[in-house]
């Protein structure tokens, strides 16, 4: 892609970015404004609305305290900071957590790392998080950049998901590997990955089950589809890729300590920001877990699920003009 067609790309991805925050930065922003009407300078009580506005924007409670923290020292040392002041301090704080977390930008456009072909992404999560649409539409999405996908349906243990994902199979024209409902999960990653190789495939995405209520279970689980990818790429899987639903705020938060006990998590894709006023929540994911953020979902479409950009995310949550 040339500079002006990463240029255009960059900005339609600010205005999706833009549009899907709409909801959190309106509340953010809102209680924010409220707080400062009238006032010449920020004060405790300004600085209490603040932290009450992260909190409920789901950033959390430690992140918000980090944030709050560095606020109070830089208004201690200038007792005279104004609301336009405020808001490029709060920023640059967001700024600096998301630069402290861990950041990859090897799917830049839907490229994919260099170095392993096929690049296998497991994919895990409760179940109702869009878990199955997220594969579907990284399936769309890895076809339009070029690449040639092959999906697997290893969850079996819901019939639905294995319809859901056949229905993104025929909507993108990606081959799917599949059993009947009840297989053996690692059965149907292992078909996938040896189907992968011989179609010479850049990437296979497989679905598994969405289960928390056995920890135990799930692991053992987890560990026997890698166990039986391995014995056709010993490297792989190269990403386990956890989807988190934006929408439950804190949810989301208790669902990646779960999962990342129950096995190595390596990358996240967090969903449904659009509908929420909780989209601060991916602040205090990766504050939190230190775990890279890749892709985020804020829309219906399949070209709402974008590739994380930090820089792209933080003007989202801030007005135009800041």
């Amino acid at each position: 892609m040339g500079f002006l067609g990463k240029l255009f790309g960059r900005k339609q991805q600010q205005d999706s970015v833009d549009q899907g925050l709409q909801k959190t930065r309106e509340g953010f922003f809102g209680k924010i404004t409220r707080a400062i009407a009238g006032k010449s300078t920020i004060d405790a009580a300004v600085l209490d609305e603040v932290e009450n506005a992260l909190v409920s924007a789901d950033v959390g409670v430690s992140t918000t305290v980090k944030i709050i923290e560095q606020l109070e020292t830089r208004v201690l040392k200038d007792k005279y900071l104004n609301t336009s002041e405020l808001n490029g301090l709060i920023k640059k704080e967001i700024q600096s957590i998301l630069v402290n977390a861990p950041q990859d930008s090897s799917y830049i456009d839907f490229e994919l790392p260099a170095g392993n072909r096929p690049h296998v992404i497991l994919v895990v999560g409760v179940n109702g998080v869009g878990k199955t649409t997220t594969i579907g539409k990284l399936a769309h999405n890895f076809s339009l950049a070029g690449k040639s996908v092959l999906l697997g349906a290893a969850d079996t243990f819901r019939a639905a998901a294995v319809d859901q994902l056949t229905i993104w199979s025929e909507r993108t024209g990606v081959p799917i590997v599949k059993k009947d409902m009840g297989s053996d999960p690692a059965s149907v990653a292992f078909d996938t990955v040896t189907s992968g190789v011989a179609r010479n495939a850049d990437v296979i995405l497989i679905d598994t089950a969405g289960r928390l209520h056995n920890k135990a279970h799930l692991m053992d689980e987890l560990s026997k589809i890698k166990r039986v990818i391995q014995k056709v790429i010993p490297n792989a899987p190269h990403e386990v890729l956890l989807v988190l639903d934006g929408s439950t705020g804190q949810n989301a938060v208790e669902q990646a300590r779960h999962f990342t006990a129950a096995t190595e998590v390596t990358a996240l894709a967090i969903t449904k920001l659009d509908g929420t006023a909780k989209g601060g929540v991916v602040l205090a994911i990766a504050d939190q877990f230190k775990i890279p953020v890749k892709f985020i979902g804020v829309g219906e479409k399949a070209e709402d699920l974008l590739v994380f950009d930090k820089d792209v995310f933080v003007n989202g949550l801030f007005e135009a003009n800041v």
